[in-house]
């Protein structure tokens, strides 16, 4: 990759103020009653990141074009966004529009870089005014030149972008094939067509699967047995194992949903469960893949603090096909999370080495 340092090597580099270089205005009051009052299809940005900034959609615009918006008030003052198209901004946001000897994306990049340097915290509300924003200076390279940083930039926060994706598009493909192949619809189908064991049988948890709870392990000398809860391993090893065959643990409160599978031994303390699985019936990983899809945040009692009882988990329906079935199902699913693995180890690290790189940059 061209080295920017490179670039600017016999370049005469002009340093001016924004205000000088760029038309900067502040947007206007729109309350929530017209929002309500004039929806459409042009978005209103506000102070928020999440949602792009977006807190509506109205049937006027105030914008149309290439400008930078940044926020002017609150917790994420100083927060520049490049936009394009037709739009509006509350009076929480402020607009710049560079002149000719400025490119909007490298005075976006520029910005990135130096508008949080002047955000003011007096009276505990962070800001960034517009005449503060006016006296920002920026180096100004030829237009070639910023054109070139440009690009490289881009190329690299666009590799960032697709990295991202790809993590993204893997673990919906993951989610998609799981929740698929463990429906009870799916399920009734294949087991019609196969030669034998043509029966989907419902049945309650409790007819195959035997739940635990799980005990405090202060007590207990140390050792090489990990201790699990809620969260997962505790990083406590103690000489004493809860149950040493393969099993699914079930969080009693909190992360109902954060299940794991062990098929090594362990102890669990009483925020989580164990389970004694009926392998005549029921194959281990097949029941985890399952625990896992399924929903156990609808078997709370409360919305607020999550909780399980085993009466109420020992109720639950689980379909339950043929032991070939079954392994056929843990087969293709143990694939993905190989997949899946790979996908969480590699690619976060490749994203955030390059988001350094973009940094450095």
């Amino acid at each position: 990759m061209t080295n920017i340092l490179e670039l600017l090597k016999n370049e005469k580099v002009e340093w001016k103020k924004l205000g000088e270089v760029a038309d900067i205005q502040r947007g206007r009051v729109i309350s929530k009653k017209y929002l309500e009052e004039h929806k459409g299809e042009f978005p209103v940005y506000s102070s928020q990141t999440q949602n792009d900034g977006v807190i509506g959609r109205i049937d006027t615009y105030d914008f149309d074009g290439e400008y930078i918006t940044w926020t002017t008030d609150g917790a994420y003052a100083g927060t520049v966004f490049y936009r394009l198209g037709k739009f509006s901004i509350t009076n929480i946001c402020g607009l710049i529009k560079p002149k000719d000897e400025l490119l909007i994306k490298y005075l976006f990049y520029w910005l990135q870089i130096e508008a949080k340097k002047h955000v003011a915290s007096g009276s505990g509300n962070p800001k960034l005014m517009s005449n503060v924003v006016a006296k920002i200076k920026i180096p100004i390279p030829s237009l070639e030149i910023q054109g070139k940083i440009v690009n490289i930039l881009d190329k690299l926060i666009n590799y960032i972008f697709e990295l991202q994706f790809e993590l993204q598009s893997r673990t919906k493909q993951y989610t998609y094939y799981r929740d698929k192949l463990l429906s009870e619809e799916y399920l009734n189908n294949v087991t019609k067509e196969m030669e034998e064991d043509r029966k989907l049988s419902l049945v309650k948890l409790e007819e195959v699967v035997t739940i635990k709870n799980g005990k405090d392990w202060k007590k207990l000398g140390q050792g090489n047995i990990p201790v699990y809860g809620s969260g997962g391993e505790m990083g406590i090893l103690v000489d004493k194992y809860s149950y040493d065959k393969p099993t699914v643990l079930i969080p009693r409160k909190e992360s109902i949903d954060n299940v794991f599978y062990l098929d090594k031994p362990f102890w669990n303390v009483d925020t989580i469960f164990h389970t004694e699985i009926d392998e005549s019936k029921l194959i281990p990983k097949y029941f985890y893949y399952f625990i896992e899809h399924y929903n156990l945040k609808k078997l709370s009692d409360n919305s607020i603090r999550l909780s399980l009882t085993q009466s109420t988990l020992n109720k639950l329906k689980l379909p339950l096909p043929s032991l070939s079935l079954q392994n056929k199902i843990v087969k293709v699913l143990d694939k993905f999370q190989v997949l899946l693995a790979d996908t969480k180890g590699l690619l976060p690290e490749e994203i955030e080495q390059r988001q350094k790189q973009y940094e450095y940059y």
